[in-house]
């Protein structure tokens, strides 16, 4: 997912949105599963009104100063030919931070990035600091108008879900998540519908960072440090090409929030805390 909140132009790049739109709801397809736990299984969010995908944004505000940050690591089905230029779609330096800062973190993860990069996708994947969760296959979009996305047909959603769970598992991620972030953040009724056998918890975000394609990384930490509240969901990026200043981000954010004592979580941990968590369905 890469969002932007003051560049839209950027943006319909590699798209984003931070809303939903409005559609028909139709059957779900045949069952599918997320890549089995070898521990316990992680907590998930019940399923909403309908037996529709939940949807979850942030944890709660009254359990304590914790905070998830969360990195898309974005890589479209089509962008092979410019990876292959050189394009970097990774950023180890930003995972070497996290770890040299001891920062939980989840990653979530497109199956063509794992496909690019599955040396770094395993590493990430068997490193108890992190966990990683699905991005979809192909980070096309799962509604229509999502900031210039190429859409994937509603009767392929669960397929492209499915499809990524195999790619994290064929790149050496042992334990993949039940966790499904939407392709710049774009969901309707009928993408919950078409998701709901894969029994994944759609995750959304309460923190936008704006680390996409920004330059000034004192006004994206900045941007973070106004927004986040006990409980919360940073969205962040992992692709040095689209998201150059996140490391710095990173560095500068994470010891000032430590210092007004917020803790660092995975987003399991923020689900698993969330006691009587609430459906957030889709609008």
């Amino acid at each position: 997912m890469i969002t932007l909140v003051r560049r839209v132009t950027a943006a319909c790049l590699l798209g984003t949105a931070l809303t939903a739109c409005a559609a028909t709801v139709h059957p779900a397809p045949r069952m599918a599963r997320p890549a089995p736990s070898a521990t316990s299984a992680p907590p998930t969010l019940a399923p909403g009104p309908g037996g529709l995908t939940p949807v979850f944004r942030n944890g709660s505000r009254a359990h304590g100063r914790t905070v998830a940050l969360t990195f898309d690591a974005d890589m479209t089905a089509d962008q092979g030919a410019r990876a292959a230029a050189g394009e970097h779609f990774d950023n180890p330096g930003l995972i070497s931070a996290l770890r040299a800062l001891k920062v939980p973190a989840t990653v979530f993860m497109t199956g063509r990035w794992a496909e690019e990069y599955p040396d770094q996708a395993r590493s990430i994947g068997r490193d108890s600091l992190f966990e990683v969760a699905n991005h979809s296959y192909s980070h096309y979009a799962f509604t229509g108008d999502c900031y210039g996305l190429p859409t994937v047909p509603a009767d392929r959603m669960l397929t492209d879900v499915e499809r990524a769970y195999t790619a994290l598992r064929k790149a050496g991620v042992p334990d993949a998540r039940p966790y499904f972030r939407f392709p710049g953040g774009c969901y309707d009724r009928r993408a919950l519908r078409e998701l709901t056998p894969a029994g994944v918890t759609a995750v959304q975000w309460d923190v936008v960072s704006g680390d996409a394609f920004a330059t000034d990384a004192e006004a994206v930490a900045r941007q973070v440090l106004e927004g986040v509240r006990p409980g919360s969901v940073v969205v962040l990026h992992c692709t040095r090409s689209a998201a150059p200043t996140t490391e710095r981000v990173v560095r500068t954010v994470v010891p000032q929030l430590r210092a007004r004592g917020f803790r660092f979580v995975k987003v399991s941990q923020l689900i698993g805390s969330w006691a009587g968590g609430s459906w957030a369905g889709g609008s």
